[in-house]
Parts: structure tokens; C-alpha cells; sequence
């Protein structure tokens, strides 16, 4: 059953074909980093979903390409640069180095500007580039250059899978990913008649935004163009708030990978985190993140969850697709139309949202309360 499910990784969502090069990444724990026993299990479990996928591609393409590197230690920072000679090739980077963009890139301080220069670099020297990518890194790679330059500029499909468990293949993958795919174009659709977003929760969460200019993005799983990008598992409607528009409050109940022994709250002001305020543990790691740089307090993105089969609460990555729920995210939204440029990207899941869409005449139209779409058939 498992290795079936990976099979249609290959075959449903990448449309893989024979010859093509397929690169497939994971990476290992950090001296940096500070875990428990029951991460280091986890984290082991997901390099040996990245094997066995590796190794069930093989019957698909010859040219599976697989690559191991210690965690960067935080979702949206950029992968190591040995990674980028094998996804782009050495000509590229050497390219990129010569020209002095490399390390900016790699560090996320890079100008608008130097940033379409490496662009054309990219292109210019970017021939041995992947077709396909199998992203099964612990933290995630989806706000980055090196995965946007791979889609938008190589023409890359790429998905996306930070923090996966074995659980997922026959659970949230194990979806109707035709009707998953209806549902949630639908709803993107809904969402981009909206000039101005509100959500609220039954556990006092409250905040507004513009997204004015913005468009809202369905994840649909189904990454078989040229320069797809999506996660796996799949589901969800995405879109990058209007920096500095965001205002109210978030009452966070689940952290990444776990539920919260008490809750925190996130005042929101001006597009970002001004107080965290909190007994619970993780509230001092969180202050930690946003003290490092002011873009990390950004408010980076609202999701909204479109998959049925979708039902862990523990796992961000599963749990920010389960329908009815939405997601807000801190930090990095510069590779899906926001302006915020740093080396993290934090979602957190809130159940049971009323979400209030407000057009450019002001006309409200309620997309879902208490978690239950108003419009949308299931």
C-alpha cells in the first residue's frame, strides 16, 4: 500500500516520464538544533520515506538523483549550496559566484535588483536543472529562491513535502485528487472577488487585512505542467496579505507539531507581530525567531484547508489542509507575490474560523463560519 501510494507520486501528481531527471532531497538533524526522542524518530522515519521514494522512481526514470545535507534549522531558509549545484548545475553556480550573487541568495539579503540578475544567470546556465523534484526535507524549502528559480524560471514541478510521516500515504494523500482539485480552484475563486479578508475563531482569534493586488492561489496537487509548485498533501487556497494592512489579534492553540499546553497571543499591528504574549513553552522560542530579524514578524500568507481526507491536528503540514481550517504564517512570502525577504516561513493552523470576504464596494460575503463553508459544496 505505501509503496503504491508513492507510485502515484510519480504517476498522478509529477506525471513523471521515462528520462526524465527527478531530484529527491532530504536532510538530516543539525548540531544546532535541540530535539527530543520522539523527533529523532520522526526525523529518521521521514530519510527513510525519502529512500524508499528514491528507490520506487527508479522503475519510472533511470535519472533519480538523491542528495542528503544537515537541516538548515528553519522553514524558508535558503538549502545549502551544494544542493544547488546539483539541482542547477556548476555552471550556474559557478556563474552565480563569479558574479557575487551567490551568498546574498543563500542568505536571503539579496536586492530586487541582483535578484533578476541571477535570474538570467539561472536560465542562461541553468540547462542541467531537475524536471522534477521530491522535496521531503524536515523543514520546508517552499519559500525560497533555489525552489522558485527552479519552477518560474527552469520549468521545473516541484513538490513540496516538509515534516511528512509515513501516515499521509494512506490518509491525506489517499484523497480524489480530481474533486480536491475542483474544490479548491472554487474556492481561490471566491476568494479573489475579496479586496479586504476577516477572520475570526471561537477562541478569540480576530484579524483583518487587504489583499489588494493580491491573488489568492489553489494547491491542488496536481504539479504535472511545466513550473508546478505545490505541497504534497496537497490542499489548500494561499495568499500573500498586503504588507503592512494586517491588524487584530491570534490566539495560537497548536503549535507546528503539537498542541499547546496553554494558548499564545500574537497582537498584530500594521502588517506585523508586535507582542507575544504567553506561559506556554514555545512562546519564548517564537520570541526568539522574531527577535532575529523584524521580517520574521511579517504576516506572510493566510491559507485556507480544501482537503477532506485531511485530519491530523499535530502536523502542520497535514493539519493546515484539513477543510474548514485556515492557516496564518509568519515571515517570508516573496516567492508567491508578497515583498518580505527573510530565512523563515512559520504557518499555524486555527479550527473552526469564520472567514468574512469584503469586495472593493464593501459588499461582505461569508465564505465559512465555524469552520463550514457557506458556498462551496464539499
Amino acid at each position: 500500500m505505501l509503496t503504491e501510494a508513492i507510485r502515484a507520486i510519480y504517476t498522478t501528481n509529477l506525471a513523471v516520464k521515462r528520462g526524465e531527471r527527478v531530484l529527491i532531497f532530504t536532510d538530516r538533524i543539525s548540531e544546532r538544533e535541540i530535539f527530543d526522542a520522539r523527533d529523532q524518530c520522526r526525523r529518521d522515519r521521514l530519510r527513510d520515506v525519502a529512500l524508499l521514494t528514491a528507490e520506487v522512481g527508479k522503475s519510472f526514470t533511470g535519472k533519480i538523483v538523491f542528495h542528503e545535507y544537515p537541516s538548515t534549522t528553519s522553514h524558508g531558509a535558503e538549502p545549502p549550496e551544494e544542493l544547488w549545484r546539483i539541482a542547477f548545475g556548476e555552471k550556474a553556480v559557478k556563474a552565480l559566484m563569479k558574479a557575487g550573487l551567490l551568498l546574498p541568495l543563500l542568505a536571503k539579503e539579496i536586492s530586487d535588483e541582483d535578484t533578476k540578475r541571477a535570474e538570467a544567470l539561472v536560465k542562461k546556465y541553468g540547462g542541467a536543472s531537475a524536471d522534477a523534484v521530491i522535496a521531503l526535507s524536515n523543514y520546508s524549502t517552499s519559500h525560497t529562491r533555489f525552489r522558485d528559480f527552479l519552477t518560474r524560471v527552469c520549468g521545473a514541478r516541484y513538490a513540496s513535502m516538509p515534516l511528512f510521516e509515513v501516515s499521509m500515504l494512506e490518509g491525506s494523500m489517499d484523497v480524489d485528487w480530481k474533486a480536491l482539485a475542483k474544490r479548491t480552484i472554487s474556492i481561490a475563486k471566491m476568494v479573489n472577488t475579496a479586496e479586504t479578508i476577516e477572520v475570526t475563531t471561537p477562541h478569540g482569534t480576530h484579524v483583518s487585512f487587504s489583499k489588494k493586488g493580491r491573488k489568492a492561489l489553489p494547491d491542488t496537487g496536481m504539479l504535472t505542467k511545466p513550473g508546478s509548485f505545490g505541497n504534497l498533501p496537497a490542499g489548500e487556497v494561499f495568499l500573500a496579505p498586503l504588507e503592512g494592512t494586517a491588524h487584530g489579534k491570534l490566539i495560537l492553540r497548536w503549535g507546528p507539531t503539537r498542541e499547546l499546553q496553554s494558548p499564545i497571543t500574537l497582537t498584530v499591528k500594521n502588517g506585523c507581530v508586535i507582542r507575544v504574549e504567553g506561559d506556554e513553552p514555545y512562546a519564548e522560542t517564537l520570541k526568539a525567531k522574531l527577535d532575529e530579524r523584524k521580517e520574521n514578524r511579517n504576516i506572510a500568507e493566510l491559507g485556507i484547508g480544501t482537503n477532506d481526507r485531511a485530519k491530523r491536528p499535530d502536523n502542520i503540514l497535514e493539519s493546515e489542509k484539513i477543510l474548514g481550517t485556515i492557516h496564518i504564517a509568519l515571515g517570508d512570502n516573496s516567492s508567491f507575490g508578497g515583498s518580505v525577504k527573510t530565512p523563515f516561513h512559520q504557518d499555524f493552523v486555527f479550527f473552526r474560523p469564520t472567514v468574512v470576504l469584503i469586495d472593493k464596494n464593501g459588499v461582505k460575503t461569508t465564505l465559512m463560519k465555524d469552520g463550514k463553508f457557506e458556498e462551496i459544496k464539499r
